[in-house]
């Protein structure tokens, strides 16, 4: 469940604020500095509980639905000491993300600092690359954008493998959920052109600009999701079988795509800066931070390990493709997939904020919101013909989380710290171990990257040969 937070009460991440806003207070030449922890505006922000059900939501999407199948990738043993790792690992980088920000707004005078913005200020603080700062912003933003839409591709490919699932057992589902066999499958269109089927659907969801007239159904989203994700935490904890005969180390060429899609999991990296601006008292945000993600990082390790331990070897996909054809699950996959659709509105708001602006400000107002409008719908259509031609949900998972969450979670954090603070008397085992992070989030980054785009070369050639086979 990505965050709905509504953005526009937050940062614009399409370019630097250079004016104060509307809520923060306009200060005298004598008035105190801002502090670390000053609220701008008073107490007009999220409370302790509302900023940790936005941090929970944030991180709580489709990558967690795929956990057992990295589990299986990794091994019973090492796949969830390595999401505990990896999910120590992704808290400190989101901690130190916000310490930077903190250093860097006080030390600019700014209220508040995006991710772009603390990279580009930090870049100012080294002399050789002062000069070329902008493009921290801009490579941050670049990653972002294949984040959040990579999230947008995934959802597509969710949306199209469930339902497509329901609807060619729909004849032959039965009310035993316990012992259910399906008689018969009836075949129906290819997945792709159940992409194609939602794409005019998602278009005019996306067409909602202002994210408060989202949030009744948001609300609904969020509650079908968690029934969904009890029901399927029910059924892996009533079907675990005895004894377990399962390797406890995968095979060392499957690690790779296990780290694509672990990271791919901890997606809240982008909502950590604009959830701690937007709380009433940021001082408790370290506690929000560290609460939150202790229990994402206790959701991803149970729900990957008892749902590898119930399907065992045979699992697929999304945990959700792998459920018993009896119609109490069929509607759980109606009712996740339900959700995941409201979440693409929110998890396309961020790139929209990024690219939109800009290009609606070279225009005239008279062509503004056709432009708006346009980029929407060219947005939409990119991320469905991208899971077009790769609808393998695994894979693209393992493939997004490779390429750019191992950048914004991983990689960049650590390199931040030492680039703001590294005038500032920095400790050597602190360096030492902020390199270590960083070349372990490269490691991951050329890896993953090579073994997905493998994997999913592969799958299409077989997809392609078999359809060849089917014609002939």
């Amino acid at each position: 469940m990505a965050s709905d937070i509504n953005y526009q009460d937050g940062p614009n991440f399409s370019r630097r604020a250079e004016s104060p806003t509307e809520d923060e207070p306009i200060r005298s030449p004598g008035s105190p500095r801002h502090t670390e922890y000053e609220r701008i505006g008073g107490r007009t922000g999220s409370s302790f509980f509302q900023t940790i059900i936005h941090l929970l939501k944030g991180n709580i999407g489709t990558g967690l639905l795929g956990l057992p199948l990295a589990v299986k990738n990794a091994g019973l043993l090492v796949g969830p000491l390595s999401l505990l790792a990896m999910g120590i690992v992704a808290v400190h980088c989101m901690s130190l993300l916000v310490k930077c920000s903190h250093h860097l707004s006080v030390k600019m005078g700014k209220p508040f600092l995006s991710y772009g913005d603390a990279v580009e200020y930090g870049m100012e603080n080294v002399p050789w690359l002062s000069r070329h700062s902008i493009w921290g912003r801009r490579v941050v933003n670049l990653f972002l954008n294949i984040t959040q839409l990579g999230f947008c591709c995934v959802y597509f490919v969710f949306l199209s493998d469930n339902v497509k699932q329901v609807v060619e057992t729909a004849n032959a589902t039965t009310v035993n959920c316990h012992n259910n066999e399906t008689a018969l499958i009836v075949p129906s269109y290819d997945s792709r052109l159940y992409m194609l089927f939602f794409l005019p659907f998602v278009i005019v969801l996306v067409f909602i600009r202002n994210l408060k007239y989202l949030a009744p159904l948001s609300f609904v989203a969020n509650i079908s999701m968690c029934v969904s994700l009890v029901l399927i935490y029910y059924y892996c904890l009533t079907n675990i079988p005895y004894p377990i005969n399962l390797p406890l180390v995968g095979r060392g060429v499957d690690y790779p795509l296990f780290f694509g899609t672990a990271i791919f999991a901890f997606e809240g990296i982008g909502v950590v800066l604009p959830l701690e601006n937007k709380m009433q008292n940021p001082r408790k945000f370290p506690m929000v931070l560290y609460l939150g993600m202790g229990i994402v990082t206790t959701l991803y390790i149970s729900l990957g390990t008892i749902g590898y331990i119930g399907f065992g070897e045979h699992i697929r996909g999304s945990i959700t493709l792998n459920l018993p054809l009896c119609w109490l699950y069929q509607i759980v996959k109606l009712l996740y997939s339900f959700g995941i659709y409201i979440t693409y509105a929110l998890q396309f708001y961020v790139s929209a904020e990024i690219l939109i602006p800009p290009a609606v400000a070279r225009c005239g107002p008279r062509w503004a919101v056709m432009v708006d409008l346009s980029i929407r719908v060219a947005l939409v259509g990119l991320t469905c013909a991208l899971a077009i031609l790769i609808p393998e949900l695994d894979l693209v998972i393992s493939l997004v989380g490779s390429v750019s969450s191992s950048a914004l979670a991983l990689i960049i954090p650590p390199l931040l710290q030492i680039i703001t603070f590294h005038n500032e008397d920095m400790k050597l085992w602190v360096m030492v171990k902020n390199i270590i992070i960083s070349l372990i989030g490269f490691v991951g980054f050329v890896a993953g990257t090579y073994i997905s785009i493998q994997e999913i070369v592969a799958r299409n050639g077989s997809r392609h040969n078999s359809t060849h086979l089917q014609l002939l």
